[in-house]
């Protein structure tokens, strides 16, 4: 059986750790060759570790994706070392600084914080993938982490205005690409309490209420179960393989039925 991405060349943001790694790790497995990108080096570098010893290929680069420079580097270092670019996962991004806190709560510092972490990333990522893509010709596919947070009023104001601008980029970037042969799509996770993304966002250290807010989370959705960085990693392989080549502009809710109510 062919893997779904054999000879592919994948940048994923935020491969450190959470969805960024779980998705790295199923790339690597379905054939892909992996650039584990992230501002923390280390945790890049261990997941690239991983996929090296499952018998994979890849390498880690230090990216802040903020920085258009950095995400150019990126790209370059993924062409330099495969010769190609053919999927770039936008991943990479920052909750809301204190889970709860309402608009007026937030300072501008931490609203432009957030949008330069989980927007302009997505932007700057997807810029220079088309760039890429068109250089090269024959297409391209642009995955972006959204959230439910996007799609429904959940997970704060200012967080959920970045959200919600990834998924009208990811649509725009979809229509704009089509006539190159380069698809846009994006994931949209609910609660994730098990990934450090909601450990910095302020869940609980003492581990009983750890447990506790993962049942609260889980109980929030229909299917009674909170989202995993795997269940994230399936559904990105699905929309970066061919299994979704005429699959473009969607947003596609990994969220156990809460947007569905």
């Amino acid at each position: 059986m062919t893997a779904l991405l054999e000879g592919r060349a994948a940048i994923v943001t935020g491969a450190g750790s959470g969805v960024g790694r779980a998705s790295a790790l199923r790339f690597a497995q379905e054939g892909a060759r992996v650039v584990c990108a992230d501002i923390d080096l280390a945790g890049a570098k261990e997941t690239s570790r991983l996929i090296e010893a499952a018998g994979g290929t890849a390498f880690a680069v230090a990216c802040d994706v903020s920085r258009e420079d950095d995400v150019v580097a990126a790209i370059a270092a993924t062409v330099e070392r495969y010769g190609q670019l053919d999927i770039m996962f936008n991943n990479a991004g920052i909750p809301t600084p204190r889970l709860g806190a309402k608009l007026e709560d937030h300072s501008v510092a931490e609203f432009d914080r957030l949008t330069s972490v989980n927007l302009r990333s997505v932007f700057l990522g997807s810029k220079y993938a088309v760039l890429q893509f068109k250089k090269q010709g024959g297409g391209g596919v642009i995955l972006n982490t959204g959230s439910v947070a996007g799609l429904v009023a959940w997970g704060g104001a200012a967080y959920s205005a970045t959200k919600g601008g990834v998924h009208q980029l990811t649509r725009s970037v979809a229509i704009e690409g089509a006539p190159f042969g380069i698809r846009a799509n994006a994931i949209c996770p609910a609660g994730m309490p098990a990934t450090n993304f909601m450990t910095t966002g302020g869940l609980p250290d003492d581990a009983d209420a750890r447990e506790a807010t993962t049942r609260e989370v889980g109980a929030s959705h229909p299917l009674g179960r909170p989202i995993t960085a795997e269940d994230c990693a399936q559904a990105a392989v699905f929309l970066v393989s061919d299994q979704s080549a005429n699959v473009t502009g969607v947003l596609v809710p990994v969220d156990g039925g809460y947007v569905a109510r």
